[in-house]
């Protein structure tokens, strides 16, 4: 069960409610740039999260600048479209409504769960990076903790993405295998323990490193692991080595 650290109380409280009923997941910013990207990309982790886990979730963006901009760089990362609160009516008869705000915003009553700020070499996305690279280096570090965003930030994660997806292709041509129990149970760990994505990212190269690990079972734990990262890691699928 997803469980999420309260940034108001810093107590950790489910993020599913009783009888998986309806989370509400409400994303909070004040404009479009870097960091107002990060809050929404928390914001899709959270709710493929607990999607995995079968609850069903309503997300709502409340901003009132800047949306077409904001939605655009949003849509570039692969985050899911969220509804606008002001064209929403105030309750679908929710159990759970968690917000996520960056750490300087004001507080909404509610479990709340605060994301640390970007410092960037420009406060709107960089110009012509790859915004699935983007999205991997936004990932990286805990959301607690500042993201340094520069070229060699970007450039890490661009040469991550291309050796995990050479990776996955290569492994795609085995026979398929299962995900192993312990490696299933380690991956749902992670992420459930308050959004543990930097633990899944180390899992992953643990999975690539494991030498008794059949090429079919790593490709089924990557293409697991992704329906949370959204780093869209079968994309080489296919393609010549």
């Amino acid at each position: 069960m997803l469980r999420i650290t309260d940034a108001r109380t810093g107590a950790s409280v489910d993020a599913t409610p009783a009888r998986r009923g309806l989370t509400r997941v409400e994303a909070h910013v004040s404009g479009f740039d870097t960091g107002a990207l990060r809050v929404l990309l928390v914001t899709d982790l959270l709710v493929r999260a607990l999607e995995l886990g079968g609850t069903p979730v309503w997300a709502v963006l409340r901003t009132h600048r800047e949306q077409p901009e904001l939605r655009a760089g949003a849509a570039a990362l692969g985050i899911r479209p969220l509804e606008d609160a002001r064209e929403v009516g105030q309750s679908l008869g929710e159990k759970q409504v968690i917000h996520v705000v960056a750490e300087d915003h004001a507080t909404p009553d509610g479990v709340l769960v605060a994301v640390a700020p970007v410092h960037a070499v420009s406060p709107a996305p960089l110009a012509g990076a790859d915004p699935v690279a983007l999205r991997l280096a936004l990932l990286t570090p805990r959301r607690d903790r500042p993201v340094q965003l520069d070229t060699e930030a970007l450039a890490e994660a661009h040469d991550t993405l291309v050796r995990w997806r050479r990776a996955v292709a290569g492994w795609a041509r085995h026979p398929s295998r299962p995900i192993p129990d312990h490696i299933r149970t380690d991956l749902r760990a992670a992420w459930e323990d308050d959004l543990d994505v930097p633990g899944v990212l180390r899992l992953l190269d643990r999975v690539a490193d494991e030498p008794e690990l059949p090429d079919g079972a790593r490709f089924e734990t990557y293409a697991y692991a992704d329906r949370l990262l959204g780093l869209d890691l079968v994309r080489d699928l296919g393609h010549p080595s």
